[in-house]
């Protein structure tokens, strides 16, 4: 399945005859279930375990669980660390980040600019940070202030 642009989805909804039409046709464009039910299917998907996932994002064992368990809705911050921990691509990232109530990543934001360019070549979390430091940005995985 090919992702739409927000844009894209945008213009099909201005140009529609008819809303139901537009419903069936995008009805797997469109954001449903939980962050914890994203987060799981995503999970199996990728065939990762909760375990690589604390290792590759540096948040606390028992808080990624939680998260994974629906107790918890983290920070943006930590929702992008767990992206790395599941090795998500971008796309996958912002559709998590607007499941959480989080804006999405913004290409304009230098920050968050590093961390698309991040994602988008399949970098670690250790390497992002390498890349946020040099731009004397703040890292993930670390304890929100």
């Amino acid at each position: 399945m090919e992702i739409k642009t927000t844009a894209e989805l945008r213009h099909e909804i201005q140009t529609a005859a008819d809303i139901e039409d537009y419903l069936v046709r995008n009805r797997e464009q469109m954001l449903h279930g939980t962050l914890s039910q994203y987060l799981n299917r995503l999970l199996s998907q990728k065939g990762r375990s909760r375990a690589e996932v604390v290792r590759g994002s540096l948040l606390d064992r028992a808080y990624v669980y939680q998260i994974f368990s629906g107790e918890k809705l983290p920070s943006r911050n930590k929702l992008i660390a767990v992206a790395f921990g599941l090795g998500l691509s971008d796309k996958e990232t912002q559709k998590m980040l607007k499941l959480s109530g989080n804006r999405e990543l913004y290409a304009r934001d230098e920050r968050d600019a590093l961390i698309l360019f991040a994602l988008q070549r399949k970098k670690t979390i250790f390497e992002t940070n390498d890349l946020l430091m040099n731009h004397s940005l703040p890292v993930l995985g670390a304890p929100d202030r």
